[in-house]
Parts: C-alpha cells; sequence; structure tokens
C-alpha cells in the first residue's frame, strides 16, 4: 500500500515523500514526529544528526528541515536507501547528508562519535523490537557510552514490548503516543572525546 508522509516544519514544511507501507516499514506516525522535535525544539538547529534504520529517511530529513547541520541516515535496506538518495537530491540536500547502506550494529560498532553533542534517534524494525532487544539494547548501551557531553538519543518503541520495562532504559525519560512510545536519555557529565574518538561523524 502507498502512503504519503509530509514534513511538517522548517524550510521543507509541506513537502511529502511517498513510500510502500508493509511489516518491514514502520513510518514514525506524525503525531509522534511532532512530539519528537517539540522535545528536542532548540537542540536540533545546527548540530548533527543521526537517522538509524532511517526507513523512509523522514526523520532525518524533518531535521534537516529544521536546521540540522547534518543528517547521516543509516539503512541497509537498498530501495529504500536509493528512495532516501532520491529525496536529498529532490530538496538540494545531498551536500548536508551522508548515506550509510549498511547494517545499523555493525555501523555503531564502528562508528567514532564527534566532540560535540549529537542528535540519534532510532527506530528499530518490529523483530528488532519484539524479537531480539538484548542486541538492540547492546548497541544502544555502546552509543551511550560514545557520544559526547549533551547528546540526545531517542528510542522509538511499542507500549508492551520488552523495551517498555527493560531495567537498561530505567532512567530514560518515557512519553506515550497511542501504542507508540519515545524513550529519551541525555549524555551528562561526561569528560571530552578522547582525540582518536573524536574524528567526526563521517568516520568509520
Amino acid at each position: 500500500m502507498k502512503a504519503e508522509i509530509r514534513i511538517v516544519a522548517g524550510t521543507l514544511r509541506g513537502r511529502k515523500i511517498q513510500c510502500e507501507v508493509h511489516p518491514d516499514l514502520r513510518p514514525t506516525p506524525q503525531m509522534v514526529r511532532e512530539a519528537f522535535f517539540s522535545i528536542l525544539g532548540n537542540a536540533i538547529p545546527n548540530r548533527l544528526f543521526v537517522d538509524l534504520f532511517a526507513g523512509t529517511g523522514v526523520i532525518g530529513l524533518e531535521a534537516l528541515s529544521r536546521g540540522a547541520r547534518s543528517t547521516s541516515f543509516v539503512e541497509r535496506d537498498n530501495a529504500l536507501v536509493k528512495s532516501i538518495e532520491g529525496y536529498l537530491r529532490k530538496f538540494d540536500l545531498m551536500s548536508h547528508a551522508k548515506i550509510y547502506r549498511t547494517d545499523v550494529y555493525r555501523w555503531i560498532s564502528a562508528w567514532k562519535a564527534p566532540a560535540e553533542p549529537i542528535n540519534i534517534f532510532i527506530s528499530p524494525p518490529f523483530p528488532d523490537l519484539h524479537e531480539k532487544p538484548d542486541v538492540l539494547l547492546a548497541n544502544v548501551q555502546t552509543l551511550m557510552s560514545k557520544v559526547h557531553d549533551e547528546s540526545v538519543i531517542v528510542l522509538q518503541a511499542e507500549i508492551e514490548s520488552p523495551l517498555e520495562t527493560a531495567p537498561e532504559l530505567a532512567d530514560w525519560e518515557k512519553r506515550t503516543y497511542g501504542r507508540n512510545m519515545l524513550l529519551i536519555w541525555q549524555r551528562e557529565d561526561n569528560p571530552p572525546a578522547p582525540a582518536e574518538e573524536a574524528n567526526g561523524i563521517d568516520n568509520m
């Protein structure tokens, strides 16, 4: 089934992205997207942004629309990657984006975080969320250990999923929107990253 997703605000406000909705693709509902960007607010402009399990790419595109300095899209599905690239070209945003067609967990393992605050959005597919949450949580903890002070990680989950009661996320802020849940964490009191770990978002 085909669907259209509208970018809500910013320089691309009202622009639409077309996608094929199927069980393996979970586009973030507009209500949840609006809530996410409202939560981050002034932390979006001029910051680096990472869209993990990018899918349609609408979250990363909206981040660019709202003033993010650059977005890295990480998605392993070749058709989705081509679609994201097509919209980046259409909206003249290729110079503000990086696309990684790879497994998200492999990318996380190799990623060297920048020595500055960064925003990361994680929207895992249903199997990762419900069938192997231990792998997902281990990789979330890897991200937490890498990012710099004031960085924000937001994980999209569902109520009654294993993540809702995961002890690893006990101190994360939780907000629910229907069946959807946003889990929010901000890095505090983190010492500056060592030089070898601060080579920038493009290094893998």
